[in-house]
């Protein structure tokens, strides 16, 4: 089954859960706010996704300027990050899209039409 984490007033999310419903493809639905991945998720998930960690951070969102992120990430051990990523979902990219084997970060409709077909 697929988990996607969203936030409801996000607009890039709610185009990827129409996009998801479109297809007929069923998923959990998470509150990245309330519900948001652990440490022990987060880190199973940047290890299954091969990306740089740095993509699980929601970049435009106010909680990450106003920590001023953007200077302070570079230095910050794995760890940390994951540990900051954990302690509020709204610093996490979103949609996040967990599946078994697969781990999206953000709504890019041919990366997911790859994955999900």
């Amino acid at each position: 089954m697929i988990t996607v984490y969203c936030y409801s007033r996000c607009s890039t999310c709610r185009k990827a859960l129409k996009w998801l419903d479109e297809k007929n493809i069923k998923y959990v639905l998470k509150d990245i706010k309330t519900q948001h991945p652990d440490r022990e998720s987060l880190k199973k998930y940047y290890e299954m996704s091969g990306l740089p960690l740095k993509r699980f951070f929601n970049t435009s969102g106010t909680a990450y300027k106003e920590m001023g992120l953007s200077a302070k990430l570079k230095d910050m051990s794995e760890e940390d990050q994951l540990s900051l990523l954990a302690a509020d979902g709204m610093l996490v990219r979103r949609p996040l899209l967990a599946g078994e084997d697969f781990v999206l970060t953000g709504f890019k409709e041919d990366e997911w039409k790859e994955k999900l077909s």
